[in-house]
């Protein structure tokens, strides 16, 4: 692991809020893919989850995975900030079937031989590491039409990340569709997904299958 990245990272994570307890549903849970509340695509995307391994990469304070891990499936977190994997712990430690570690996400990848039928990023490690050295990591680590599946802003709408936390690995839907497509991926559906009203800047959403 990079202890300078590994250390900017806690920075940033310091200063994150924890998610509210509920949503405007009142769900305890929810998948959020987006930079807002109560928007964007549910959990259908990812496919059957109930006993699926699942893969979150950047798992932050785990409030995805944990609704991931509500709805049957088994869990892995991995965050570069040492202080997410306790405060995931703390908050969602008593649901069954999560498991959350602290590595930076290739680093992880090479150094198991887990496999995984899910793999996702909010907003995280797939925007913040080199695709050349991520993609094939994740391909080798995905079960045969395991999804990969990832949203991030769009390229050039955000300001360089606080603290020096790393180098946003920015491309267009096009770029990302010619990327996934030459490491192994298919069915590759990569857009941008309109704001909520009031709002101008969409999120990027990608998703596409292990050949």
């Amino acid at each position: 692991m990079d202890m300078s990245s590994a250390e900017a990272w806690e920075r940033f994570a310091a200063g994150s809020r924890p998610r509210r307890p509920v949503n405007a549903r009142g769900e305890k849970t929810w998948l959020n893919w987006t930079q807002y509340p109560d928007h964007g695509p549910a959990e259908e995307i990812l496919g059957p989850l109930a006993g699926r391994r699942v893969l979150e990469l950047g798992s932050g304070g785990g409030d995805n995975l944990a609704h991931l891990a509500a709805l049957g499936a088994l869990g892995t977190g991995v965050d570069i900030a040492p202080s997410r994997k306790a405060a995931a712990e703390g908050r969602w430690g008593h649901l069954p079937g999560l498991d959350f570690r602290t590595a930076e996400a290739v680093d992880f990848l090479d150094g198991t031989a887990e496999t995984f039928d899910v793999v996702l990023s909010v907003f995280g490690a797939v925007w913040f590491t080199d695709p050349g050295r991520l993609l094939p990591a994740v391909r080798a680590h995905l079960a045969p039409g395991g999804v990969l599946a990832f949203s991030h802003a769009p390229p050039g709408s955000r300001k360089p990340p606080p603290g020096n936390s790393g180098i946003r690995h920015d491309h267009t839907p096009a770029e990302w569709r010619a990327l996934l497509g030459g490491h192994g991926f298919r069915e590759v559906s990569v857009t941008v997904l309109a704001p909520p009203a009031g709002e101008t800047v969409g999120t990027l959403m990608a998703r596409a299958v292990a050949g």
